[in-house]
């Protein structure tokens, strides 16, 4: 179904080059990046009060990689979390006419697509902590099956040279978010397990009918070319993954979102508040990095940011921000560690942009 060393392949190809780095300077920040994961960790736990139980540092290594490897990383990662529903679909289509060679070619299609899709995301993201991390060549697994935490250098000295910020104070900057999503996953042992049921969920709910698919992906195009049948509801600028899905599915994706939502605005909400602590200068690269967030870029990527959703992940971080914000102000950091609890006590979709709510819910239930 997916030609995954294919996808490689493109991606690789098509990756963009990083920044012009001497050797000497590469061993320098490699070294420097990992000198700041370790000591983001001490940072993180102690401004969150979330101690991992039973988890050495060594059990979720930190890696430094150049966007090839995270496309490597990812393509991995893909593999393992679709595996069930890829069976599935080629239990489906191996059953009729033609399937063996339809789904060569099909496979052939989808890495390129899927290559093409990472090479675009490779030269974008900073930091990454990866839930599901299988062993690849390159990168080897965390003892006991836990995660990984991937720093991509080139991207990080891009971002810095870019906004013309101190790049010593940058990179821990960026250490302190990435730190913190390790932090949530080691420090609540079933988080991991959740996600990956709820993501299961979502898989399982896949329409794996040809027909069905294309039906849907013709809606889609009607809804995004503004050529909506006459009746029918404004999807609301919703992405084609968005327009796609099966009412299960957007669903599920709610709860998805939400906790997403949880875990991005946490980690900018830990990385701001340790920072005028040890970031001399974390007031100037907050202020110019979301600066060049609401700047937006070329209306090509734009337009590719949309269609993947991409956009839905900057409001994340917004909007999750602004929910640990306030529940940190109504009842501390000790009463907004209760989220960690249980899967019940993970904010819902409304919620998030209803603090109080949660608040209610979790620390007043009489009176809710």
């Amino acid at each position: 179904m997916v030609d995954w060393n294919l996808a490689v392949a493109t991606a690789t190809r098509l990756v963009r080059p990083g920044p012009d780095v001497s050797r000497d300077e590469a061993r320098e920040i490699v070294a420097e990046l990992r000198r700041h994961a370790k000591a983001a960790e001490e940072h993180v736990r102690a401004f969150t009060r979330m101690i991992p139980e039973g988890v050495e540092p060594e059990d979720t290594p930190v890696l430094v990689v150049d966007r090839a490897g995270w496309v490597k990383a990812n393509v991995a990662g893909f593999r393992e979390v679709l595996r069930p529903l890829l069976d599935k679909m080629q239990e489906r289509r191996g059953g009729g006419p033609g399937g063996a060679v339809l789904g060569a070619v099909g496979g052939k299609v989808t890495g390129v697509e899927l290559g093409m899709l990472l090479s675009f995301l490779s030269s974008r993201v900073l930091g990454q902590y990866e839930t599901f991390a299988p062993a690849t060549r390159e990168l080897p697994a965390a003892p006991g099956g836990g995660g990984r935490l991937l720093l991509v250098a080139p991207n990080i000295v891009h971002v810095e040279r870019e906004l013309e910020v101190d790049p010593h104070d940058f990179r821990l900057w960026v250490c302190l978010h990435e730190e913190t999503h390790r932090t949530q996953f080691t420090a609540v042992p079933w988080l991991r397990d959740h996600l990956e049921g709820e993501i299961q969920s979502f898989l399982d709910a896949t329409e794996v009918d040809p027909m069905t698919i294309l039906e849907r992906l013709r809606e889609a195009a009607q809804s995004l070319a503004g050529g909506r049948p006459e009746g029918e509801q404004d999807e609301g600028g919703r992405s084609l993954v968005e327009l796609v899905q099966t009412p299960e599915q957007r669903e599920i994706l709610g709860r998805l979102t939400a906790v997403m939502s949880l875990l991005e605005g946490h980690a900018d909400f830990v990385m701001d508040g340790v920072g005028p602590q040890v970031v001399p200068s974390v007031r100037e690269i907050r202020e110019k990095f979301k600066e060049r967030r609401a700047k937006g870029a070329s209306r090509l990527d734009q337009a590719l940011r949309k269609l993947l959703g991409l956009d839905a992940k900057m409001r994340q971080y917004r909007d999750g921000e602004h929910f640990v914000r306030a529940v940190v102000d109504e009842v501390g950091m000790d009463g907004f560690n209760r989220v960690w609890t249980s899967p019940n006590t993970l904010p819902t979709k409304a919620e998030i942009a209803k603090p109080a709510e949660w608040v209610a819910r979790v620390h007043h239930p009489a009176e809710s």
